[in-house]
C-alpha cells in the first residue's frame, strides 16, 4: 500500500528542481520590476483583500484580453507574484489580467472556482475583444474550470481559447496527501471539480506541460488533452517552476499557443 508520505512526494515540486529555494525570490523580484515600469489598473470582483485583478494595458490599441491564473496548490501566491509574466502578451499588444483568489483552508476549491468565474467577467468588462485563458498548475485547472457551460461567466461568448499549463485536472489523487487537511476535496468534490471529468469545452484548448515535471503533472495532463481530444505539448527541458516562463517571451511557442 502507498503511503501518504509517497503521495506527498509525487505532488512534490521543489523536492526535485535543483535550486528550486531560489525560484520564489526571483519570481517576486521580476514582478516587481515589471510592475514599476507597467503599473497595473487594479479591479475588483469581490469583497476581501484578495479579490483584486490586475490588469495591464498595452500601448496603443488592445487585439484582446489574455487572463493568467496563477497556481500554488491553492494555497499560496497572490497575483503580484506573477506580473511578470504578463511581458509577452502584453508586448503583443493583448491587455493581460492577473486575478487574485480566496485561498484553502479558508475556502473550498468549489468557492476558488467560482471567484476566478466572477474574475474573468470583471476584466471581461474592461477589455474589448476575444478573451484568451490561461494558468498553471492550480491555476490551470481553474481555467479549464471555465470550460464548463454550467458556470455563470457572462463572457462565454468571447472566450476563444484556453490553454492549462501543468494542469491539475483530476483531484481526487490529492485526497491522498496531506495536503487534503487543508485542501478539503471529498469524493463529491473531486468529481465535480476535475477537469477530466467535464464535457470538452466548445472552444479550443491547449494542454502544456514540462518533460521534467513530475510523472504525476505529465500524467494529468496528458489524461486532460486525452479526455477532451486537446491539443497537447509537452515541452522538452521545463520543469514545474520554469514551464511558465515562455509567457514572458513575445516570440515563444507558449506564448503563441496562448494567443493563437
Amino acid at each position: 500500500m502507498t503511503s501518504q508520505a509517497e503521495h506527498d512526494d509525487a505532488w512534490a515540486n521543489a523536492a526535485h528542481i535543483p535550486g528550486a529555494e531560489g525560484y520564489v525570490a526571483r519570481w517576486a523580484e521580476a514582478a516587481e520590476a515589471f510592475r514599476e515600469l507597467h503599473p497595473p489598473e487594479v479591479l475588483r470582483h469581490g469583497p476581501g483583500a484578495r479579490r483584486d485583478v490586475d490588469l495591464f494595458r498595452p500601448k496603443g490599441a488592445t487585439k484582446g484580453l489574455v487572463v493568467f491564473v496563477h497556481g500554488g496548490y491553492w494555497l499560496r501566491f497572490g497575483p503580484r507574484d506573477w506580473s511578470h509574466l504578463a511581458a509577452g502578451a502584453l508586448a503583443e499588444g493583448w491587455a493581460v489580467a492577473l486575478p487574485g483568489y480566496d485561498l484553502c483552508p479558508a475556502v473550498r476549491i468549489a468557492e476558488i472556482t467560482r471567484q476566478i468565474a466572477a474574475a474573468v467577467d470583471v476584466a471581461a468588462e474592461a477589455v474589448a475583444g476575444p478573451v484568451r485563458l490561461a494558468g498553471h498548475s492550480a491555476g490551470g485547472h481553474l481555467v479549464a474550470r471555465m470550460g464548463d457551460e454550467g458556470l455563470p461567466l457572462a463572457c462565454r461568448g468571447r472566450v476563444a481559447r484556453i490553454v492549462p499549463i501543468s494542469p491539475v485536472a483530476d483531484l481526487a489523487p490529492l485526497m491522498l496527501t496531506s495536503m487534503n487537511e487543508r485542501l478539503r476535496i471529498d469524493a463529491a468534490e473531486a468529481r465535480a471539480e476535475s477537469p477530466v471529468h467535464q464535457p470538452r469545452p466548445d472552444v479550443p484548448v491547449h494542454v502544456w506541460v514540462g518533460a521534467d515535471e513530475r510523472p504525476v503533472f505529465v500524467a494529468q495532463a496528458k489524461a486532460l488533452a486525452e479526455a477532451w481530444e486537446a491539443e497537447l505539448t509537452v515541452e522538452a527541458g521545463r520543469h514545474h517552476f520554469d514551464v511558465v516562463e515562455g509567457l514572458e517571451g513575445a516570440d515563444s511557442a507558449l506564448l503563441r499557443a496562448v494567443l493563437g
